[in-house]
């Protein structure tokens, strides 16, 4: 049967001649543009191709040629299906909402294998759609990908070359597309959100860190910019942009802190080398007063020397504990020599004691009513007591008291003999007593007789000299 013309449609394929048939470039149907060739060389690269149409027609010849099927007769009655059909010139329309569009033509076999060629087309895009399905249902899938391969399936449908529920399957890539836009709205917001944790954690390190470049703290502080780094890297990404910023903030204050650091530390070290100087210059007088008797007045220069080595600051570590080791060993040979000297005398400061509280022994044993010789004998005893010498400080106030109070006893009792001798030898105290024994007498006889003016005139005149002769010998006594 001659080849019939085929009607010229713009569709995504190749026209390709059946068995025995011939066809003119003018019969051909023209060439696919790149939009409408198959989606599996754009887009999700995951999605299966679909095959060329003249690989499907050779497909078909292979069939016919195993099971001995030979093309129809072009008189037949077209095939059609519920979503398409094949007229009997061999062209192949599909149905959709919007009515009956032409997809192809087929000439390489029997209308039903043209339909069935086209369905098994369909039924590839359709897979198509279904791998895009699940991908969705896949943790970690970006979704820009799969609404990208969504998108072009989409923008192919109205120039497939298929026959099947188009419209169906346009809606099944509607509701990919939908979802695709909600998986990526939720990853847009999932992201910004790990986005801001993740700024506003390094917003801490870099207040953190901005307080550090105003501390003291050089070790601590030093160590723990270290830390910050890491764990700055360790935060998460954000875009450069916020990052580099953040980041500057961090290395600026670390560069602030390490500069006052040096600052700091080249001043401690002229510092520390001016305490060095300082220092040298005490051990050298103090090494020069180690070999000093004078113990009075070096140990007062050692406490001046050592006021003068506080004020003097500090050197290194290590150079001071060795300067301070030299300054320790000069006091020490010093105050060793001195302790050794105050320990001999302490031992004569004992004998003294022991000496002295024998002679306060022997001073206590004098007889108060032998005030002349225990007098005499207290004036040796002084002498003698004055010649020992010093003894103990805690001792020496105790001894002393008792040795002048053994002195104020006996001279007490001899002023009180003086006393005595002085009022039997007074001629008015004499007269005194004369007249008070006459008076007694008198009062004795007046009594006896009885005579009452008598008695009261002598008691009268006995009363009054008796107030005068108290009153002599009080005096007496007193002088």
């Amino acid at each position: 049967m001659p080849a019939r013309a085929v009607r010229s449609v713009h569709i995504p394929r190749a026209t390709a001649n059946g068995p025995g048939g011939t066809a003119n470039d003018s019969d051909r149907p023209p060439r696919p543009t790149r939009r409408t060739r198959s989606t599996a060389n754009r887009g999700d690269r995951s999605v299966a191709a679909v095959p060329s149409t003249a690989n499907a027609c050779k497909n078909d010849r292979k069939r016919q040629s195993i099971f001995g099927n030979t093309m129809s007769d072009r008189s037949e009655p077209d095939h059609a299906s519920a979503w398409g059909r094949v007229a009997d010139d061999g062209t192949v329309f599909v149905r959709t909402a919007s009515g009956e569009r032409a997809v192809g033509s087929w000439r390489a076999g029997s209308l039903r294998e043209g339909l069935a060629h086209f369905e098994r087309r369909f039924d590839d895009l359709s897979a198509e759609v279904e791998l895009l399905e699940r991908r969705l249902t896949v943790s970690g899938v970006d979704p820009a990908g799969i609404v990208g391969s969504a998108r072009r399936l989409l923008d192919s449908l109205d120039e497939a070359a298929v026959v099947g529920d188009l419209d169906a399957l346009r809606t099944r890539l509607e509701a990919v597309v939908a979802a695709t836009e909600e998986h990526r709205s939720a990853l847009a917001a999932e992201r910004a959100e790990r986005a801001g944790r993740i700024a506003a954690a390094k917003e801490q390190l870099v207040a953190e860190a901005e307080r550090l470049g105003r501390s003291s703290e050089w070790k601590t502080a030093g160590e723990r910019f270290r830390a910050l780094a890491e764990e700055f890297r360790a935060a998460g990404s954000l875009d450069k942009r916020t990052d580099s910023a953040l980041w500057r903030r961090i290395a600026t204050a670390r560069d602030e802190f390490t500069r006052r650091r040096t600052a700091h530390f080249a001043a401690l070290d002229t510092q520390r080398a001016r305490s060095r100087e300082r220092k040298e210059a005490i051990i050298a007088e103090a090494e020069a007063l180690s070999d000093s008797t004078d113990w009075a007045g070096t140990a007062a220069r050692y406490r001046a020397l050592l006021a003068d080595w506080k004020a003097a600051g500090r050197a290194a570590k290590d150079i001071d504990d060795a300067l301070w080791n030299r300054f320790r060993a000069a006091q020490d040979a010093f105050f060793t020599r001195r302790n050794e000297a105050n320990a001999e005398r302490d031992a004569e400061l004992r004998e003294n004691q022991v000496k002295k509280e024998k002679l306060l022994a022997e001073a206590t044993a004098l007889d108060p009513a032998d005030t002349d010789r225990s007098l005499r004998r207290l004036r040796e005893i002084q002498d003698r007591w004055d010649e020992i010498g010093r003894v103990p400080r805690e001792v020496a106030g105790s001894l002393e008291r008792q040795m002048a109070a053994i002195g104020d006893k006996l001279r007490e009792a001899s002023d009180a003999r003086w006393a005595q001798r002085s009022l039997a030898s007074s001629p008015f105290v004499t007269k005194l007593r004369e007249s008070v024994a006459k008076l007694e007498a008198k009062l004795a006889r007046a009594q006896a007789a009885g005579r009452t003016k008598e008695i009261a005139d002598t008691e009268s005149a006995l009363a009054a000299q008796r107030a005068w002769l108290a009153q002599a010998e009080g005096q007496s006594h007193n002088d």
